[in-house]
């Protein structure tokens, strides 16, 4: 009788974190960044039928780097939720928050209990009536969530990537500064996955970019992508 092959579950668990991010380090990055006017979300994406950044309800949007198909199942369970919420209760009992610990118990449990992890992490966000009350979540593989504020990058080189935000990134920028910033962060990244130094960044066009706004001053439905000549125009205007 052969004895069964044993594994830790410390090992399994540090396998499964292991596969998971090695995984989402392959996706190419998302940054999400405040500005004086709401949340901007761009990434490099030269798909239009393939996105990562979708509206989710009225106010609040929904990003994510890592496998299409496991992320794009997450937005439509969203999706879902939101509106199951909404049109139980009342529209303004649909939050960020409770959409992000909606994904966490999905992704806590996948992590723990699914022989293999969601490659997915994800950023769930809520513009709020001032800058202060802006609500944005990054979920990670395992179920965990982080209140982020102002910034967050997401994807392979997330870590040295968010760093160089960090030092540039202020609040009251404009539309076009944070643009103009998440487009230079996005062309750090090399064709090879490698960081490369300031100053040298990729020249990304708009028409390789998928960049969506979460807008303070709309009147209930706050998402709205950017692309074509108002794109371009923002990423090429000298001031605020």
């Amino acid at each position: 009788m052969t004895m069964p092959f044993y594994v830790s579950p410390e090992q399994l668990m540090k396998d499964r974190a292991d596969f998971a991010r090695k995984g989402i380090a392959r996706g190419r990055s998302v940054v999400v960044l405040g500005y004086d006017g709401g949340i901007a979300f761009a990434t490099e994406n030269p798909s239009r039928a393939l996105h990562k950044i979708s509206e989710i309800y009225d106010r609040i949007a929904f990003a994510a780097v890592g496998k299409y198909n496991e992320f794009e199942n997450l937005r439509v369970a969203g999706v879902r939720y939101a509106d199951l919420r909404g049109y139980s209760y009342d529209r303004t009992d649909v939050t960020a928050r409770g959409l992000a610990n909606a994904y966490a118990q999905t992704l806590g449990t996948v992590f723990t209990t699914e022989s293999k992890p969601l490659e997915v992490e994800l950023v769930v966000a809520e513009v709020g009536a001032t800058p202060g009350e802006d609500q944005v979540y990054r979920l990670s593989y395992d179920g965990s969530v982080a209140d982020e504020h102002g910034h967050v990058v997401m994807g392979g080189q997330a870590e040295q990537l968010g760093a160089r935000v960090t030092e540039a990134w202020h609040e009251g920028m404009s539309l076009s500064e944070v643009l103009r910033l998440a487009v230079r962060t996005l062309g750090a990244v090399g064709t090879d996955g490698s960081l490369v130094d300031q100053g040298s960044e990729r020249e990304i066009a708009p028409a390789g970019l998928e960049v969506a706004v979460l807008e303070r001053a709309r009147p209930r439905r706050a998402f709205r992508r950017l692309h074509g000549a108002a794109l371009a125009e923002l990423l090429t205007e000298s001031g605020g």
